[in-house]
């Protein structure tokens, strides 16, 4: 049997995290959106987003990548986020049954107001 090998970052809250102000807070967020954007739009990253209703909150984020994981931890250290100390980057090969998944290039919010449809 063949095996499809995509790797995988799991974005967690550091508990050393900075305090921000709300609008501190959402300007990072803003630029860790819009460099997942632009790794998505390069085919780096093949799906992404936030994890919600988890039973660890400080899980929040979730990647799969068309890259190796040295490249993929490369890119996923350099978002904002991560360089600020919010988030933190955990990275794994996931393995599954050859074509048991297929991707679609789709447009990503690169803005909280966009991911919101606020703007």
């Amino acid at each position: 049997m063949r095996f499809d090998r995509y790797t995988v970052i799991l974005l967690t809250l550091r508990p050393d995290a900075p305090v921000m102000t709300d609008d501190e807070a959402a300007d990072l967020q803003d630029r860790h959106l819009a460099h997942g954007a632009d790794l998505q739009d390069r085919a780096l990253v093949l799906a992404r987003g936030p994890l919600v209703d988890q039973d660890n909150e400080r899980y929040r984020g979730f990647s799969i990548w068309s890259v190796d994981a040295a490249t993929a931890r490369q890119h996923a250290e350099a978002d904002p986020a991560v360089r600020a100390g919010r988030l933190a980057v955990e990275v794994m090969t996931w393995m599954m049954p050859a074509g048991n998944l297929q991707f679609s290039q789709v447009r990503a919010p690169r803005s909280i107001a966009e991911a919101t449809g606020s703007d």
